[in-house]
């Protein structure tokens, strides 16, 4: 798309750990973009983009109704990205979960019109405790194990039966990893390599279960993706995840091992992770529409491992 077109773009939820970064790339890609976001965290993730012309804030709720109202139809492209993250959050406030992750989005298609594009992330941990041996496809039934994954599962389901009137697309997304001007380090790849760097060791459950992973530039990258080829797309749910990265928790732990060699990791053959995700995934049908993830694991290593040389107060290297 040449950048002089200039879709307008909503992102809900804008400047959380996706959002953050998904805006910085469109804004280079020449999308105006404007993030509707309540902060509740208080980020200031989004400073960096106050300078540029085709950028803008609406402090708000993605809740409201009146709001979404004014805002929504401004917009030729709207990303729901507003939402109570993981599975230890959205137990803690389960009302809120509910409320911002599935009932927000069907209140956004509820306003919108039928010729804007909705392009909505929705998580591959909806496949739940698949057997981790046979590769999980769009076709695969969801399973979600959480409150998290039923609430995303649950917004994409009405979506999709909704796409014959008002058309999207939705993204189920492998585990994320990779820097962000709003950091997590809670997910796996970034976890381990924060463990790796802060604590030299790791202690791992179930250590076999496996996952597939995505860098947070090939997320951004994907919703381009999406919002340029719409028309070929809309009404159809895409694996987003590297086809070379079915993973389980050991081979991630050696390959973060293979840059950080002091790194110790502890497999317990006793004892129980609560998160009991296990399933490798196919992302053919999106890489059929043209699209190849270009971040590989390494780069996320050696990306995180800079970066966390900045985050860390003591000696970033003492265990390297």
């Amino acid at each position: 798309m040449e950048a002089q077109k200039k879709e307008k773009v909503l992102i809900t939820g804008g400047a959380g750990f996706l959002g953050s970064v998904i805006t910085g790339h469109l804004l280079e890609k020449g999308f105006e973009v404007t993030v509707l976001d309540n902060l509740m965290y208080g980020q200031k993730s989004l400073f960096q983009y106050a300078s540029n012309d085709n950028f803008n804030f609406i402090y708000g709720d993605a809740r409201n109704k009146q709001l979404l109202e004014r805002v929504v139809p401004k917009f030729d492209v709207i990303i729901p990205l507003a939402a109570i993250v993981g599975m230890p959050a959205c137990d803690l406030k389960p009302l809120e979960a509910v409320s911002t992750n599935r009932d927000a989005v069907f209140l956004i298609n509820e306003v919108r019109r039928a010729d804007q594009k909705l392009i909505y992330p929705n998580t591959n941990s909806g496949y739940g405790t698949k057997s981790g041996d046979v590769f999980c496809t769009e076709e695969t039934p969801l399973d979600p194990i959480s409150l998290y994954g039923t609430t995303k599962c649950e917004a994409e389901k009405y979506l999709l039966e909704q796409s014959r009137i008002k058309p999207a697309i939705t993204l189920r997304l492998a585990t994320v990893f990779g820097l962000s001007p709003r950091m997590r380090t809670d997910l796996l790849v970034n976890d381990f390599v924060y463990k790796a760097m802060q604590d030299g060791y790791i202690i791992i459950y179930e250590k076999d279960f496996k996952r597939n992973f995505i860098h947070i530039k090939d997320v951004a990258r994907a919703f381009e993706h999406c919002i340029i080829n719409f028309d070929t797309m809309k009404g159809n749910a895409y694996n987003v995840g590297l086809d070379d990265a079915n993973l389980s928790k050991a081979e991630l732990a050696e390959k973060v091992k293979g840059y950080i060699p002091k790194f110790e990791t502890v497999y317990m053959e006793f004892g129980k992770d609560p998160d009991k995700r296990n399933y490798i995934v196919s992302n053919k049908k999106i890489m059929a529409t043209g699209f190849n993830p270009i971040y590989s694991i390494d780069y996320g290593i050696k990306e995180l491992m800079k970066g966390y040389s900045i985050l860390l107060k003591n000696d970033p290297y003492k265990n390297l």
